[in-house]
């Protein structure tokens, strides 16, 4: 009785004192740790016509997201104007639906594939796979100029930007609430209204088609210019040395970063046919912020030393982790040039990481 008093004490203080050095591990990376937010997208029997109308019935059936807030977060001032989404789907789309307000609706790039975010635009990123690879991102003016494209990796991993990607069978349309390119009134805004073909974000033969409960990553940003009137034209605000003032970057869940392209920050998309579902973070995604913490670090430590820490000492992170009460291993396999994270605990499968961000998941019996 003694012994076992002592194991569980023991085992106590060791859950008490991993959790405190996983906390001081993130010191210094907490906007990168905030929780991304979740949508819950429910089937529909009816298509909803993409019209840029998004008044009709159907749209009644799906909820609001919360307005867009800064792709920093709170660390910057809220966003001058709302925008928010809906999305709902089907068997063969993602629907979703763009509210924007805008005082004064503009656009000038009409060609399909010009670079759509040199006007405001809203974009959409999507991950149906959840490993940041192979990811999907269409953009859109007031014009309803789209400018889609896929990404094998992030930027960040030395990678570029499949421009030539169209997305087959994409519906768009956009509706103007006032007057497009009139300085003289004041307008309301514009929606826009997309159906995303299934089999278009879909890697090979395999139509991924989301079954109840799945979850996709998701996040969707709006570009916004300031402008003044010239001429009778808008025309993008310069600062004091004749360069233009930066974009604004407003999105649905926030980044930590001003950088669209971490997949990892992403909100989560949630699939399902039922009216009461809930979405509930999976166990998986908690561990996986371990991980991440471990590619950060040893970003961090090559960008100091030109070379990946060889332990996870060297990079400050204990090899034990509690999660929920669960005991969690990291194992680190590491060379000067690449390194590979797993994160495992009993009961569940073993999650990898690697030095290019690729999240793999060794399924257990």
């Amino acid at each position: 009785m003694f012994n076992k008093f002592i194991c569980v004490t023991c085992l106590s203080v060791i859950l008490i004192q991993s959790s405190v050095i996983a906390q001081t591990s993130f010191s210094g990376l907490e906007h990168l740790f905030t929780e991304p937010l979740h949508y819950t997208s429910y089937y529909t029997a009816k298509a909803p016509l993409i019209d840029g109308d998004i008044d009709d019935a159907v749209w009644k059936n799906a909820e609001w997201t919360r307005f867009f807030k800064d792709i920093e977060g709170d660390k910057r001032a809220s966003p001058a104007l709302g925008t928010r989404v809906k999305m709902l789907w089907n068997d063969s789309y993602l629907f979703i639906a763009a509210e924007l307000e805008e005082p004064h609706v503009w656009g000038k790039l009409r060609k399909h594939d010009e670079i759509v975010f040199l006007d405001n635009d809203f974009e959409i990123f999507i991950d149906p796979d959840n490993n940041t690879h192979q990811y999907f991102e269409i953009e859109v003016n007031a014009l309803n100029t789209i400018f889609d494209l896929f990404l094998s990796k992030p930027y960040r991993n030395s990678s570029g930007a499949l421009i030539s990607w169209d997305a087959p069978g994409l519906k768009s349309a956009v509706k103007i609430q006032g007057a497009l390119n009139d300085p003289a009134g004041k307008d309301k805004g514009w929606t826009v209204e997309m159906a995303i073909p299934f089999r278009a974000v879909s890697i090979g033969d395999d139509i991924k088609v989301p079954a109840e409960g799945d979850v996709w990553r998701i996040n969707f940003s709006r570009v916004e210019w300031d402008c003044e009137v010239k001429n009778g034209q808008y025309i993008k605000k310069k600062d004091s040395k004749g360069k233009v003032l930066p974009e604004h970057n407003w999105v649905w869940s926030p980044q930590g970063v001003v950088n669209m392209h971490y997949p990892e920050r992403w909100g989560y998309l949630q699939f399902s046919r039922k009216s009461d579902s809930q979405f509930i973070l999976p166990f998986s995604e908690k561990q996986r912020r371990y991980l991440w913490l471990v590619y950060y670090r040893q970003k961090e430590y090559f960008s100091k030393y030109k070379k990946y820490a060889m332990s996870l000492h060297d990079i400050g992170i204990d090899n034990e982790i509690s999660i929920d009460g669960r005991v969690n291993v990291l194992t680190m396999f590491a060379s000067g040039r690449q390194f590979c994270i797993s994160i495992s605990a009993e009961g569940s499968d073993v999650q990898e990481l690697n030095e290019e961000g690729l999240v793999q998941i060794t399924r257990t019996e």
